[in-house]
């Protein structure tokens, strides 16, 4: 055998070779057996002390040896090597006591177990938990709202009904359009350019009763967040702010249940294992009985009046393995007004996702979700002459495939794709056989949209920190359809030229667009924080429609030749301060909001049965800015926020108000929230709330005209210069907890008062004639007509409303 001088070890015979190589080999395998013999592996699982779910992300160390410890993944377990035992294993997780054992040789042959306790059990004082007490200072999210699930349930409440949306309302930067409405209007933006998502699944009428109650049941949530700036560019498809919503996973050990019997409503939360440890599940109800009492009443006609709304919620979580994790949510919520068996209105909520998560590694992530969500209504007049049935649905289906990859200690980088499918079915309004009321179906609207997007947190110091992303949304019309023709490509009422008929996924409009996102955040110190940020979002779908409230039947659109999609571009910059030791929060926030392609109505428009929505509606910009001030107390015995917001919305539309800048109906300046909860005992705590804002806007009539022998109001040609009186309201509760004496069924009474003081605040002005001075003169049938003169009513809804709950949990 020849070989090349030189190199001594390969001029050894080939069996030496051989033999070096094994000894080498023995030795080492030797020397992993005696490692593997006094580094045992310790395995275990971390779980809340309380509702036993697992703590993702939890510190796991021994004691004086950080560097080698690891973090709980998403089952909460953890496998770690010990170089000497026994040891002290500690167990560590924000918000929650601090864990220390002492690790035996033997423990590594079983399993081991830790329940960490939430740091309020062992204080005197309430502690907000959900929060890091330095989150607003660290972290890079600008116009993001986090409210707590426990601090909703505190808040007093119409009808002692919890409601999210009635708590968001609460926060800076956030209107209402009035009494008795949830509805969120936000940085200027109307009520449908919130995506609001269940489980990463949109909702597109989150609303009970008309808007006074929103669809969510508290008891089935786990976390709320709201974004009003800084969006990740994971998220998208609306102009001004995103709901994130949540359910919680069930209890993997044992049964647990809550509710509450309140006023108008009930329910009832259920949640336990499903199949074992490895599988969960949660079901929550919710139904009101307000048709029940209507049934009591002695006028034949109210008691066969029908008035309700039921939730029905449900997650179902599998983990598979120590990688995987899937879980299914289902969502159904239903209204009904039906009177008299003449009308009845309804409307239906389905929304259900699947989500896998997985866990690659310990720097690797994976996240696919598939998604459905339907809405529709029906509306049925029950009359000889004039009978019909309306009804109309629109859904979206959605995938969503998202990695994440920590590149190391300081970057983090996430990457994906979004692809969503709008189907907006015709309106359909069949009448009845011996109606004389014509039939009307438009035709159907359907819309592909694809996502890409990309993400980028990097540390530069740590004082400087960075957040960047880009979305590309992709868009198409697609068929099956109908598109008009107008003179000039400029749609104006019964002067279509003609039509063109598009098969099934035939391409009709295209539009495309990309949405950078760019935040900074500086550590001035270690309580002290400036951030800035810029977002773009592009919005493909939005609302025709006269009511700034929110109904039920409002027409949806999808962006096509005549209408463009929605861009929204915001700058928005802030300070940050935390004082005695993270105790209070106080965050000064300002933004400017530049939005094109926003639409409203014509005069006199009438969009809901029409197959040509584009004829009336038209389409111009709006802007607007703000500063919002937020004094937030976190701990101690009595929490809560004081915030004060001062803001202006415009919107300037060729055809509107003279073509003049005018404020829409939710232009409120200036917005005033105070939210205490205090804790006396552990037995006894109170709540109380006062909300002023400004009025909003309107156009009052500036005179009048007779038409058939009765005057008719005459507004003026520029939109929205009065406004309502402004409103303002306090509301308190009272909550009596029975004493905890170990057993597993705990109770607590709510007393709420909705308007403590009885603030009449409009909700409507009716202008019309009055008779004999009397606004509830009918001259049909009260007899002679002694006066009559032009004059306004005031509807407002609530005065002084008080309200019962009993809640309980087992």
């Amino acid at each position: 055998m020849s070989v090349r001088q030189g190199y001594p070890f390969l001029q050894m015979p080939l069996i030496s070779v051989f033999r070096v190589i094994t000894f080498w080999i023995s030795f080492a395998l030797a020397w992993g057996v005696a490692l593997g013999q006094s580094a045992p592996k310790i395995r275990g699982e971390v779980f809340d002390a309380l509702s036993s779910q697992p703590l993702i992300g939890a510190n796991v160390y021994w004691e004086g040896i950080t560097a080698t410890g690891v973090v709980t993944g998403l089952d909460g377990e953890f496998e770690i090597s010990s170089a000497l035992l026994p040891a002290k294993l500690v167990i560590s997780y924000i918000g929650y006591e601090r864990s220390v054992r002492v690790i035996q040789p033997k423990d590594g042959e079983k399993g081991l177990r830790f329940f960490l306790k939430p740091e309020e059990m062992s204080l005197e004082e309430i502690i907000i938990r959900e929060r890091r007490p330095d989150e607003q200072i660290k972290n890079l999210e600008m116009g993001k709202a986090s409210v707590p699930i426990e601090t909703i349930k505190n808040i007093p409440a119409l009808f002692g009904e919890v409601d999210l949306f009635r708590s968001l309302q609460l926060l800076p930067g956030v209107q209402t359009a009035g009494e008795g409405t949830t509805g969120l209007f936000v940085r200027g933006g109307s009520a449908d350019q919130n995506l609001v998502q269940l489980d990463g699944a949109p909702v597109y009428n989150a609303s009970h009763f008309f808007g006074i109650f929103s669809v969510f049941n508290p008891d089935a949530l786990s976390k709320v967040d709201l974004y009003k700036g800084n969006m990740p560019a994971s998220f998208g498809g609306r102009a001004s702010s995103l709901i994130d919503v949540s359910l919680q996973e069930g209890n993997r050990n044992q049964i647990h249940g809550q509710g509450g019997i309140g006023t108008i409503s009930s329910r009832l939360t259920l949640d336990g294992p499903l199949f074992g440890k490895n599988s969960s599940f949660i079901v929550s109800g919710r139904r009101t009985y307000a048709d029940l009492f209507l049934k009591l009443s002695r006028d034949e006609n109210l008691r066969n009046n029908k008035l309700n709304f039921y939730d029905l919620s449900g997650k179902f979580s599998f983990f598979l393995g120590e990688k995987d994790k899937l879980s299914f949510s289902i969502y159904e919520g239903a209204d009904f007004l039906g009177l008299d068996d003449q009308f009845g209105l309804g409307w239906t909520n389905w929304v259900n996702s699947v989500n896998w998560n997985r866990v690659n590694s310990e720097n690797s992530f994976f996240d696919l979700q598939g998604y459905f969500s339907r809405y529709q209504y029906k509306v049925e007049i029950n009359d000889p002459e004039n009978g019909f049935e309306w009804t109309n649905r629109l859904s979206e289906t959605g995938v969503k495939a998202n990695w994440i990859r920590i590149l190391s200690d300081k970057t983090t980088i996430n990457w994906g794709i979004h692809v969503q499918f709008y189907q907006f079915s015709p309106v359909d309004l069949s009448p009845d056989p011996d109606s004389g009321i014509g039939e009307i179906v438009t035709n159907p609207k359907n819309g592909l949209l694809n996502n890409l997007f990309v993400g980028l947190n990097k540390d530069f110091s740590p004082k400087l920190s960075m957040e960047a992303g880009l979305r590309w949304g992709i868009y198409s019309q697609v068929g099956k359809g109908v598109e008009y023709l107008y003179p000039d490509d400029k749609p104006e009422r019964n002067e279509e030229i003609g039509s063109e008929s598009f098969d099934a996924w035939e391409p009709m409009q295209f539009y495309q667009g990309l949405e950078p996102r760019l935040a900074f955040r500086y550590l001035i110190d270690e309580q002290f924080s400036f951030k800035a940020a810029y977002n773009r979002n592009f919005q493909y779908v939005q609302i025709a429609t006269n009511s700034s409230a929110g109904l039920p039947i409002d027409r949806w659109m999808l962006a096509d030749r005549y209408t463009r999609p929605i861009q929204s571009d915001q700058v928005s910059a802030g300070f940050f301060r935390n004082f005695d030791n993270n105790r209070w929060e106080l965050s000064v926030e300002g933004y400017y909001k530049d939005l094109r392609n926003v639409i409203d109505l014509r005069n006199g428009a009438q969009v809901l049965f029409t197959d040509q929505v584009e004829t009336e509606i038209l389409s111009g910009d709006g802007w607007a800015y703000g500063v919002e001030t937020l004094l937030r107390k976190n701990t101690g015995k009595t929490t809560g926020w004081l915030s004060y917001t001062w803001s202006r919305t415009w919107r300037q539309i060729e055809g509107v108000s003279l073509n003049q800048a005018y404020n829409p109906r939710f232009d409120r300046p200036h917005d005033v929230t105070l939210v205490v909860n205090h804790e006396f005992n552990p037995r006894w705590s109170a709540g109380l709330t006062f909300v002023y804002t400004s009025g909003l806007a309107v156009t009052f009539p500036v005179g009048s005209y007779v038409v058939d022998n009765q005057n008719v109001p005459l507004y003026p040609e520029l939109r929205n210069l009065d406004r309502f009186p402004d409103y303002h309201r306090m509301d308190a509760s009272i909550t009596w907890r029975n004493a905890d004496k170990g057993r597993k069924w705990k109770g607590s009474w709510n007393f709420s008062v909705y308007n403590l003081y009885g603030r009449k605040n409009p909700f409507a002005y009716e202008f019309r004639q009055i008779y004999n001075n009397d606004i509830n003169f009918n001259p049909s049938e009260d007899g002679e007509i002694v006066s009559s003169r032009p004059g306004v009513v005031m509807t407002y809804l609530f005065t002084v409303l008080p309200s019962i709950t009993y809640n309980f949990q087992f």
